[in-house]
């Protein structure tokens, strides 16, 4: 089913951001509700644009079938989860915000987020506390939906979220939403008065409206009857962040086991709201003369370090840094104190090439949190493209080790 692009346009107008983006991958659509394949969520996270023309193709109740009868249990998962399953997978609007809210938590904060979903206390979770989510999100996102046309804005609901909403019902908004708030921050503040609302009551009729995915099969089995352990959760939570990871890596290491500092800069600057990119590219060209390579094992620390940044902000503060810079044994010291992580020597000192812009060997902290904050919150704050100029150096080290 492929939809008339003014009809696109026009919906569009009447849609959020992340609305806008999970619209344009979006390749599925079953009775009337647009759905991601794992591969198109990847796609959607990693990538600036869709790779093939706006197009939904309508899946049958039986195609929809097979595709859950094939879908691995939970305990079957892996960091090569979604590349495994590719297209053969549906995702909702929903489990898109959740899936990226995943992507920006700290590994100390799946504890947190599994026992949200535990609303009796079992330290299990089933199906039925699993949707409460559903509704939170849902509610969340109608109060940041952009007003106009009420009869669009119910076609995009339908489209979305499968069935019509009402935008007075679920969870009482008195005084809330003064000030814009993640949707992480959302569910937490949610989560006691989910436990005390008609949230839960409301689940099953919930869950007679929603056709299964495949985010519900592999978490709660194709009967709907398993529960989730908070082990399996953490290692879900976490092999998405490495999967995500790992294509981000690979995609610019060409098969070598280091990507250059180079790189690594446009990966940290490529969902920021920086608009002069070029004098921190130009600036880490000419203070690190002997290219080193970043190894995935530094790149991973880095951004788990990345979903820590609150805690480290906060440290920063404790140690008396908010008006002045650090330098690169404060830096590191911070890190771990506030994080846990260990970066490695050659790791802070390319961030600190990349954004020590008077090369005075400091840095700002305040001005570094704001820009990697845009880079925590990709698909959150849309997507700025930079445009890839991997130096001759580094082509002829990869030519030259590829051969």
């Amino acid at each position: 089913v492929t939809e008339n692009r003014s009809d696109l346009e026009d919906l569009d107008l009447y849609a959020t951001p992340r609305e806008q983006r999970f619209r344009r991958f979006a390749s599925l659509e079953f009775e009337g509700q647009l759905y991601m394949t794992p591969y198109d969520f990847i796609q959607a996270v990693t990538s600036d644009e869709p790779k093939r023309t706006k197009k939904w193709r309508t899946l049958s109740k039986q195609e929809l079938n097979q595709i859950l009868m094939e879908t691995p249990p939970v305990w079957k998962g892996s960091s090569k989860l979604f590349r495994n399953l590719n297209e053969k997978g549906v995702i909702s609007y929903t489990e898109y915000l959740f899936l990226l809210c995943i992507l920006t938590k700290p590994h100390a904060g799946f504890r947190i987020a599994f026992n949200m979903f535990d609303t009796d206390g079992n330290e299990m979770v089933d199906k039925k506390e699993f949707l409460v989510l559903q509704e939170i999100f849902r509610k969340k996102n109608e109060k940041r939906e952009r007003k106009g046309d009420e009869e669009k804005r119910a076609m995009l609901r339908l489209q979305l979220y499968g069935y019509h909403t009402s935008t007075n019902s679920v969870l009482k908004t008195e005084g809330e939403d003064l000030v814009p708030r993640s949707y992480w921050d959302t569910l937490r503040r949610s989560t006691s008065q989910a436990l005390f609302s008609d949230l839960a009551e409301r689940a099953d009729d919930i869950s007679s409206s929603l056709s299964d995915t495949t985010l519900l099969v592999h978490f709660f089995g194709k009967k709907g009857k398993a529960e989730l352990n908070f082990e399996d959760f953490y290692r879900f939570m976490d092999n998405l962040q490495t999967e995500v990871l790992e294509i981000e890596f690979l995609s610019y290491s060409n098969g070598m086991n280091t990507i250059s500092e180079e790189d690594f800069a446009h990966i940290l600057l490529r969902y920021t709201n920086v608009e002069n990119t070029s004098s921190y590219l130009e600036n880490m060209r000419c203070t690190i003369p002997e290219e080193k390579g970043i190894t995935f094992d530094e790149f991973r620390s880095f951004f788990q370090f990345l979903n820590n940044l609150e805690d480290f902000a906060i440290a920063m503060q404790m140690y008396n840094f908010a008006s002045r810079s650090i330098g690169q044994d404060e830096f590191k010291r911070a890190v771990y104190v506030a994080t846990g992580v260990k970066l490695s020597p050659h790791l802070v000192n390319t961030v600190f090439k990349i954004f020590d812009v008077d090369r005075d060997d400091q840095l700002s902290y305040k001005e570094f949190i704001g820009i990697m904050k845009d880079r925590l919150n990709r698909g959150f704050r849309g997507y700025k493209p930079i445009q890839r100029y991997t130096t001759f150096k580094s082509c002829v080290r990869k030519e030259l080790y590829s051969r």
